[in-house]
């Protein structure tokens, strides 16, 4: 298997050499550049690459083939490598067309000719393109070895997809090169997963910590003491930690997870502001770690925070390892958690074909089968239409009479436009049947008055969400349901239009703050927060602005 491949369709001789030589220079070393000049050529060059078994990383496609829309093109080259970036090359003038495009076809981007200076108009481009394609591939040679339907394997895969860790999965009981790589004696349930890094090591049955030190990520903080701990690593706490080391504040994010948090787990987030194209979740984290990172943010994942309790005027953090990290200020930014399904016989086979959420990585296994949904929010269709790229038919079960309520415009439309995505409306599950693998769903039609069984290999879950905040009881002040209040809406906690009898301060608590001064909340896990990625961000990016406002007025 040699270098992926780069491949660009144009029929102008002069543009064609000139984008080959620019990305030879780039990205030559890494990637074979090969060009078409019409689409006739690239379409009888695609099918002959998959033959050789090599990768297609990006395919860019002038708009106006001579032969071929270049819509077309790029629809027919994703049938042979669904996985490839799709890119169009435009004109200025264009731009309506390309528009109208990104809603009736996912391109992944678009760049106007003539692409010069590169530096500007074709690198930037590349670079997030290659980058997360990157991501989801097997570029270094890290192998994972298992069983799809064991929760252990599911673990693995998870982690290293949310991690954007790329990885080749090699089932054990379909792949020769599996059995060759671990030989008789360790193929068995009980030696599985197997994680066989770049240089030969292995790990059997790894935990997330094992795999996390062994792929360089930090589980321990370099220090002590922090201007800012920020607890969680999703949109908000990304976005706090960016703003905060920008602005001089030493910051340390401990995720237990992944970076991202739960949107990290979206296919494909379309109106966030600035990506007409759309982006991944995972996409949307990789580029906001690195701009982290860039500022110098200590990002310790995976790692658990386990309490928070307060000294004089000293928040102090303590980890599941003992470690504790003390601050001027902390930020809660610890999302929410998916709500459980509580019907029988599903405990059993969660990452046996039952999953809350659904990274990427699991739309692999999805080839070809029928799968199905529980949810009707934005998460839940966001999913569909990705696995409906990959799985013969997605069917969305939503227990309500509509999708107008609870997801955006945009995906309504997509999904209606899906021939493969189906939904059933006051639909909802009501048993999952299976030893140790899912075989089945029984299901409720609330319409028709009568249940159904259905065979089905998978089923993913998208409803609700819950704060993870049990561990901050008798910390900070929460509603009913354990989100916690912050600002104006700690005057109600008592009904009588009070702050409540904790809160000894002469002024009233800044926006984002909590019951206890000093300790701020952002994002999901706040009482009244808006639900979406981009309110996540601006909370993180604002409570910061609080922050510094509080350090003014605190004598240190």
């Amino acid at each position: 298997m040699g270098k992926p491949v780069l491949l660009i369709v144009d029929n102008n001789p002069d543009l064609l050499k000139q984008i080959q030589r620019d990305l030879e220079r780039r990205y030559g070393r890494r990637y074979r550049v090969i060009t078409a000049s019409s689409g006739e050529e690239a379409l009888a060059t695609l099918p002959q690459l998959r033959k050789d078994r090599q990768r297609v990383a990006v395919v860019l496609a002038d708009h106006k083939l001579r032969d071929m829309d270049g819509v077309e093109l790029l629809k027919k080259a994703r049938a042979i490598f669904e996985d490839a970036k799709c890119v169009l090359l435009t004109a200025f003038d264009e731009s309506e067309k390309i528009i109208q495009t990104l809603k009736e076809f996912r391109i992944d981007d678009y760049l106007v000719k003539p692409c010069r200076p590169p530096d500007h108009k074709l690198y930037p481009v590349f670079d997030d393109l290659i980058a997360d394609w990157e991501s989801r591939f097997d570029i270094e040679n890290l192998r994972v070895i298992g069983s799809r339907f064991s929760p252990e394997a599911h673990q693995v895969r998870d982690f290293l997809a949310r991690n954007c860790v790329p990885f080749e999965w090699l089932e054990v009981d379909r792949d020769e090169e599996a059995r060759r790589l671990l030989g008789d004696s360790e193929a068995k349930p009980s030696g599985l997963p197997v994680v066989i890094f770049p240089d030969g090591a292995k790990l059997t049955q790894p935990t997330n910590a094992e795999i996390a030190k062994r792929i360089g990520l930090k589980v321990r903080p370099e220090g002590d003491f922090y201007d800012l701990v920020i607890v969680g690593g999703g949109p908000s706490g990304l976005a706090a930690s960016v703003y905060g080391a920008s602005e001089g504040l030493r910051t340390v994010m401990v995720e237990r997870d992944a970076p991202g948090g739960q949107a990290g787990l979206s296919s494909m987030i379309e109106n966030y502001l600035g990506f007409p194209a759309g982006l991944s979740g995972a996409d949307l984290a990789r580029r906001a770690v690195a701009q982290a990172k860039k500022f110098e943010v200590e990002i310790i994942s995976p790692q658990i925070v386990t309490s928070l309790r307060v000294e004089g005027s000293t928040p102090i953090v303590t980890l599941s390892d003992g470690t504790q990290l003390r601050s001027h200020v902390v930020l809660l930014a610890t999302g929410v958690q998916w709500r459980r399904l509580d019907v029988p016989g599903i405990d059993r086979l969660v990452g046996a074909g039952v999953y809350y959420g659904g990274t990427l990585a699991e739309a692999f296994f999805c080839r070809n089968e029928d799968i199905y949904l529980v949810g009707g929010a934005n998460s839940a269709g966001q999913a569909a239409v990705y696995f409906s790229r990959y799985a013969r038919t997605v069917t969305m079960l939503v227990r309500g009479e509509t999708l107008d309520e609870s997801m955006s415009r945009y995906l309504i439309d997509q999904i209606k436009n899906t021939p493969t995505i189906k939904v059933r409306l006051r639909t909802t599950v009501v048993e999952v049947r299976g030893e140790d693998r899912l075989e089945a769903i029984t299901i409720f039609d609330a319409e028709k008055n009568q249940k159904e069984t259905l065979p089905t290999n998978a089923l993913f879950i998208f409803i609700g969400a819950l704060p993870h905040t049990d561990w901050l009881e008798n910390v900070v002040r929460r509603d009913d349901h354990g989100f916690i209040l912050t600002g104006p809406d700690l005057s109600q906690v008592d009904g009588n239009g009070h702050f409540p009898k904790e809160w000894q301060l002469n002024r009233d608590p800044y926006w984002l703050e909590s019951s206890q001064p000093g300790i701020f909340v952002a994002g999901d896990v706040r009482h009244g927060s808006v639900k979406r990625v981009a309110a996540g961000v601006g909370e993180g990016a604002t409570a910061v602005q609080f922050i510094h406002q509080y350090l003014g007025s605190v004598e240190r």
